[in-house]
């Protein structure tokens, strides 16, 4: 029964794994930090956002580091997924404990849009590089490979036309995100229920939200909402969707729903990000878009949607979105996109485990 120490601390991450295990023989026995009953730690202990958060929560993550790296001593091969500034450093320790141990890194960390040296460090300290993005291999020399796109795995619902009957909301899976954004979100909605009539209002709250308290967590005003626990779902079902900058807007563009993205941090944290991230876009489906058209990832002239950041991100900003949407060329466009992430990455990534593990 091969073992294997899974290091995913994103909720994205965890949809990603729970399509890659249903690849995998039942026999595979996961520890670490992932959603579920055997792991070290959950995910939702990781939820950590901006700067001055890190520094506040330095002697968990140290401490996590640390136990994880002794973990390792019982796995047959190690799984790194997304969370660079935890993964990269873990790689490097396990590494050094055991140089023989086998480590994959599957959803690469965004070198093409800065630090670019940490490709190298990459290289040096894992035996495969699973890219979920086909311009990411370019930026290494070795070991990485295209192998596909796990949300082409994981969405079962995909729109034949740009006809819906909901408006979706998805403030995000931070506490911070959904301080800042689903007030917003909020006078939006009764905006437009008084310009348009009203439509149903679905409020998609992340699956790991489940047995909470949400009016804590989102306030009064979610009674003013359909709570739904199916992103997927919801945004085939929607009209238009209003989402937080993340991996939502990706699935938003394969699905082909309009959607604008909404993301206000902490002035602070995004003037230190501006100042390490030289990109105009944000949003995943603008930056695979900027690629698809042959311009420089992040940094071309060509948008697939709106995208409202900082001071720009007002409800005025989100109605104007809204009403102003081409969305037949939208959705024209949103096919392009599909296509140029060819396929879903799931049966490829197991296929490597299997190989690493030397089980093939």
């Amino acid at each position: 029964m091969p073992t294997i120490l899974v290091s995913a601390l994103e909720a994205s991450s965890n949809a990603h794994l729970e399509e890659l295990r249903h690849n995998l023989p039942k026999d595979y026995r996961f520890i670490g930090v992932f959603e579920g009953k055997e792991a070290l730690y959950s995910p939702r202990e990781f939820s950590i956002m901006g700067f001055r958060d890190v520094i506040g929560r330095l002697g968990f993550l140290f401490k996590a580091h640390k136990e994880m790296v002794q973990l390792a001593k019982q796995a047959d091969m190690v799984l790194l997924m997304d969370s660079s500034s935890f993964n990269i450093p873990l790689a490097k320790k396990i590494k050094k404990q055991d140089p023989h141990k086998k480590i994959m890194y599957y959803i690469l960390p965004q070198v093409w849009a800065w630090k670019k040296w940490r490709a190298k460090s990459l290289e040096k300290y894992c035996d495969f590089l699973g890219a979920i993005l086909p311009f990411e291999v370019d930026y290494y020399q070795k070991k990485a490979q295209y192998v596909g796109h796990p949300l082409l795995d994981e969405i079962k619902y995909y729109k034949k036309d740009i006809k819906g009957e909901t408006l979706v909301f998805m403030p995000g899976s931070r506490k911070s995100e959904i301080a800042k954004i689903f007030p917003l979100f909020v006078k939006t909605a009764q905006i437009l229920e008084q310009s348009e009539g009203f439509k149903r209002r679905v409020l998609v709250v992340p699956s790991f939200f489940k047995g909470l308290d949400l009016k804590a967590l989102y306030g009064e005003d979610i009674k003013l909402f359909e709570i739904s626990y199916d992103a997927h779902k919801s945004l085939f079902e929607a009209e238009f969707a209003f989402i937080c900058s993340g991996t939502a807007t990706l699935e938003a563009a394969l699905i082909g729903t309009p959607f604008v993205l909404a993301y206000r941090a902490k002035t602070m944290d995004f003037l230190i990000a501006r100042m390490l991230v030289n990109l105009h876009y944000i949003g995943l489906a603008n930056i695979f878009y900027n690629a698809l058209n042959n311009e420089t990832p992040g940094l071309g002239e060509s948008q697939l949607h709106p995208e409202l950041i900082q001071h720009f991100l007002s409800v005025e900003g989100l109605l104007k979105a809204y009403e102003e949407m081409d969305r037949k060329r939208y959705f024209k466009e949103s096919l392009r996109l599909r296509e140029y992430l060819a396929s879903g990455s799931a049966r490829k990534i197991a296929n490597e485990m299997a190989f690493l593990l030397n089980l093939t």
